[in-house]
């Protein structure tokens, strides 16, 4: 078996900050997107996924840099944030304010192997994920939009103003993988 890749480096700045206004990298804003928007979103950035893994199988393999993950790391990232932010939509859902276990992508990505998973397999994933995550965005009614939740950082969010944090980490890393 071959050893794991070096981390990508640690992303520890609070991208909250995509809540008040556009991203100068990735472009997206995400300030006045409704949940079927983000819904709509999350079901094209899948499709921009399933576009890239079938791409040439040595370059979604390789990493441009050793700290910087390649782009079936990324689509496993993005398959695995649609499934983290459906866990903490459903906590939303049944409890008062909850906080938010962590999660450390550089140590899912590790101890998952992202570097060693099969793209097409990734691919259904993604879009599954995506798709379940949509869905639910879709079933919201206007009064559970005003439930809340916080992450252990202090981060407060209702789950409108969590969709659309949500939607900004998609669509960024297809940005960084595609650069459109």
């Amino acid at each position: 078996m071959t050893a794991a890749p070096p981390p990508a480096e640690a992303d520890d700045k609070d991208w909250t900050w995509v809540l008040d206004r556009p991203c100068p990298d990735c472009g997206a804003d995400v300030r006045s997107m409704d949940v079927a928007e983000i819904a709509a979103a999350n079901r094209e950035n899948a499709a921009g996924w399933t576009e890239v893994l079938a791409g040439d199988p040595e370059w979604v393999r390789r990493r441009p840099a050793p700290e910087t993950w390649s782009p079936l790391e990324y689509a496993c990232h993005v398959r695995d944030v649609f499934r983290l932010f459906k866990q903490r939509l459903d906590l939303m859902l049944m409890e008062n304010d909850p906080e938010f276990p962590n999660w450390n992508p550089n140590i899912a990505a590790e101890a998952e192997r992202y570097d060693l998973a099969d793209p097409a397999t990734v691919s259904a994933e993604v879009v599954s994920a995506a798709t379940v995550i949509a869905d639910a965005f879709e079933a919201l009614t206007a009064e559970q939009l005003a439930r809340t939740g916080r992450r252990s950082d202090g981060a407060a969010f209702t789950i409108e103003t969590f969709a659309r944090y949500e939607i900004h980490d998609p669509l960024h890393h297809l940005w960084d993988v595609t650069r459109s």
